[in-house]
């Protein structure tokens, strides 16, 4: 299982920040850095000193990293025109030498809309602008240079585009998650190179994982290649007043955490990622809190990584 880290920006951090925990997840051998893509704060803290833009963000990360992965998990299909994602997409993927992936959905936080003059339409209107994105954006990239790319949906509407700049990979690999029973297994199984279940118990992924693997095949797709992955809140101590103290740091509470997400000593932590390894996961998204304690990423590195990779 490969373990990717995490993180929650809008909850309060600077890019400073964001660039000391990705340097440290290049540091500790992790698979990837990603980050959510939100423009508001959630819960009671302030988020000071405010949003920061992913792509932006990732940009800058592209170039003071060397080999980790760099992502959202997810970018929301309200939030950019597809036709610019596809160029922020392609160029963080330029600037990182081919490390950039995509995580795209259809959107859900309606504040945050309302906070910044979004449109936020109805749910299956957002997965009508999602699916048109998915068309779009892979359009975009597998148009050969030379050639000009159309599109005309019912939201989006390009004509005679250069389809620039391409990525260094032919395709970043895109990422679609969720829990919905139809049009999100379809989405991932066409166009998606891995399917994240996203906060949920064992069983729970193992049902999403079973139903995405399901729309592979009525389609004619090896299941096989579809990456599957989970993401859970983590924390990890040497010890029992160890993982109370960072449960606490983080405002929650230990046996909440282990219920909900993944909490405990490193042997507690390995035995209950193994259990999602078992229902099919490949690779945990560790979602990290508290983005200065540094420290609780060596832990991981150095007691988790190496009994679970």
């Amino acid at each position: 299982m490969l373990l990717r880290i995490f993180t929650e920006p809008q909850q309060g951090a600077t890019y400073d920040d964001l660039l000391a925990v990705a340097k440290k997840t290049e540091e500790n051998g992790f698979d990837a850095f990603f980050r959510s893509d939100h423009y508001l704060v959630m819960g009671p803290n302030d988020g000071l000193p405010g949003p920061t833009d992913s792509w932006i963000t990732l940009a800058g990360l592209a170039r003071e990293t060397q080999r980790i992965k760099l992502g959202t998990l997810v970018s929301s299909a309200t939030f950019r025109h597809p036709g610019v994602l596809a160029i922020s997409v392609a160029q963080v993927d330029q600037m990182s030498g081919g490390r950039a992936e995509l995580g795209l959905g259809a959107g859900w936080y309606e504040a945050e809309h309302k906070a910044y003059g979004l449109d936020f339409p109805d749910t299956p209107g957002r997965f009508d602008l999602l699916t048109e994105q998915l068309e779009l954006i892979t359009g975009l990239w597998d148009t050969p240079v030379g050639e000009k790319y159309d599109f005309a949906g019912k939201h989006y509407q390009i004509s005679d585009s250069p389809a620039l700049p391409k990525p260094v990979q032919q395709n970043p690999p895109i990422i679609i998650g969720g829990a919905g029973k139809k049009r999100t297994p379809a989405l991932a199984a066409q166009y998606a190179a891995e399917f994240n279940a996203g906060f949920r118990s064992v069983e729970e992924s193992q049902t999403l994982f079973e139903r995405v693997r399901a729309a592979c095949a009525a389609i004619g797709r090896d299941p096989k290649t579809l990456a599957l992955s989970t993401a859970h809140t983590v924390v990890v101590g040497k010890d029992d007043a160890q993982v109370k103290q960072r449960a606490e740091a983080i405002g929650r509470d230990v046996e909440e955490l282990k219920a909900n997400g993944i909490a405990g000593t490193p042997a507690e932590v390995v035995d209950r990622l193994g259990r999602f390894a078992a229902a099919g996961s490949d690779r945990q998204y560790v979602q990290i809190m508290d983005l200065h304690d540094l420290d609780h990423l060596d832990l991981i590195a150095a007691e988790v990584c190496p009994q679970v990779s």
